[in-house]
């Protein structure tokens, strides 16, 4: 369907193009135009993002899960010295790329009514943060790739520092300097990558495919190149000890923004992880994996704990996020079907659950302006219908079979058993612990015992709010009960990676 489109280009770059248009009428309208852009912004922003998402549902379906390889490719000439823009999905990415879509529509109608403030501005940032998204997720030229996911903070940044709570500005620069600082150590591999490839191939390149495919690096420069990388994607999932900026960011986060970071922005390193980490230093990556299932299965449990001792609704589900992604990392680095399957799963099913958690929260605090635990109790007498959505959720969260969220994480403990019975055994734990806080959470907000007088008065859902979440209660259910939506379509990529890695590290990967 699209052989003569660049629908890649498209999908990627419709939302820019939006934000540029709104941004330039704003800079000719008069004082009431400004107010009828700011009243009119959200609705051009959810035609914008729904063009975008209406796009890569065509995509998908055109989308050949047969091949294991890239399809849609385009390559223009762009900085020149092996330095092109090159754009391409497989199994692995394409999936990203509708779940982002899918969500972004979602926020531009939830912060309709929740932002107070600068709506133009906000709806701006929104648009630009979707292109800089999906970028990461068709980049197949290395510095396209780094370009756009750290082009990613700005938006952000801005989201959470413009838009967010009391302490935004702490919460925002504490993200953006974390994430930063190991980025610049990807830069500097990418660098060495693209010298060696010009020692090795004859001409340096910056071709994700040929890097994976013909570069061959040396052990020892794979193990310091691996950590480059993973300085970078461990902070931005992030994995445990690196992971302290993500409770802030949440909180202070406008509840769009929680959203995004959670569903999308996490899953921008246990990407790295699979398109970089394993098909280009896989003897590195097999040398420390052991670190990172010890790195997961604490960031499991001791997020759990945490978790459980929080009073802040919103921080409660942010720690809950870490424990998650631990779960990715332990399903990546089993290196085998059932776990990288289940990282992938896991990471789309968390999109859909967190930022459906996360709106729930907005819910409540867009009525009452608290997310204090303590504050709330009885809802189910007042908000019936929440309360089922928040049960529903609630009960993916902790990996009810019957919802996606017990997909990912059963795939992930089958992929880690295979390694070693300890490590599934201490994520088992961490599962435990998962139904702890997440039970104890709907406990005292939705059944615990109403003391406060304020929540008297407390209106149930409204249409707006229905329609946010009634489409990812509907996803919530229709993956978990019928799991092969993703899983054949990422199956030839998955069986691919798995065997060039089995290869590489039987060789010697060099």
């Amino acid at each position: 369907m699209f052989d003569s489109i660049p629908i890649l280009s498209l999908i990627t770059f419709i939302p820019l193009v939006g934000a540029l248009i709104l941004a330039v009428i704003s800079k000719f309208a008069g004082e009431t135009g400004r107010e009828q852009l700011d009243k009119n912004a959200p609705r051009v922003a959810l035609v914008v993002s729904g063009v975008v998402f209406l796009l890569s549902l065509l995509l998908t379906f055109d989308f050949d899960s047969a091949k294991a390889g890239f399809q849609f490719i385009e390559e223009y000439p762009w900085l020149g010295g092996g330095i092109e823009y090159r754009m391409g999905v497989d199994g692995i990415s394409i999936l990203f790329i509708l779940l982002t879509a899918f969500l972004t529509p979602l926020c531009i109608i939830a912060s309709a009514t929740s932002v107070k403030s600068r709506m133009l501005e906000y709806m701006v940032a929104f648009l630009v943060l979707e292109t800089l998204m999906i970028g990461v997720f068709v980049a197949l030229d290395l510095v396209l790739f780094y370009l756009f996911f750290e082009a990613v903070l700005i938006p952000m940044f801005i989201i959470i520092g413009v838009w967010g709570g009391k302490n935004r500005v702490y919460a925002s620069y504490k993200f953006f300097l974390y994430t930063l600082l190991g980025s610049v150590l990807m830069l500097a591999a990418i660098l060495w990558i693209y010298s060696h490839s010009g020692q090795q191939l004859g001409s340096p390149t910056t071709d994700m495919r040929v890097l994976m495919s013909e570069l061959k690096i040396p052990g020892g420069a794979q193990t310091w190149l691996w950590l480059a990388f993973f300085a970078s994607f461990a902070v931005k999932m992030p994995m445990w000890p690196v992971h302290t900026w993500l409770p802030d960011a949440h909180v202070e986060a406008p509840t769009a923004g929680s959203v995004i970071l959670a569903g999308i922005l996490l899953k921008l390193g246990g990407y790295g992880f699979l398109r970089f980490s394993i098909p280009m230093f896989p003897n590195a990556s097999l040398e420390l994996a052991p670190i990172i299932f010890w790195m997961s299965i604490i960031a499991i449990i001791y997020t759990s704990l945490v978790a459980y001792r929080q009073n802040d609704i919103k921080k409660l589900i942010a720690y809950s996020s870490v424990a998650h992604m631990g779960f990715v990392t332990m399903g990546i680095f089993t290196f085998n079907t059932q776990g990288i399957q289940g990282g992938i799963y896991q990471m789309l099913s968390h999109g859909v659950i967190s930022g459906a958690l996360f709106f729930c929260v907005g819910v409540i605090y867009d009525r009452m302006h608290t997310r204090e635990i303590s504050f709330y109790g009885g809802l189910v007498k007042h908000m019936p219908v929440y309360a089922a959505f928040f049960m529903l959720f609630t009960m993916a969260n902790v990996g009810l079979p019957g919802t996606s969220g017990f997909v990912g994480e059963i795939l992930t403990m089958v992929g880690a058993y295979q390694v070693s019975p300890w490590i599934a055994a201490g994520a088992a734990i961490g599962m435990i612990l998962s139904a702890m806080y997440a039970l104890h959470l709907y406990r005292e907000v939705i059944f615990g015992e109403q003391t406060n007088e304020k929540l008297e008065g407390i209106a149930d859902m409204t249409r707006r709010e229905w329609i946010v979440l009634a489409p990812l209660a509907i996803m919530t259910i229709v993956l978990g009960v019928y799991p092969a939506l993703i899983t054949d379509v990422t199956s030839a990529s998955v069986e691919n990676l798995i065997a060039d890695f089995a290869t590489a590290t039987a060789t010697g990967g060099e």
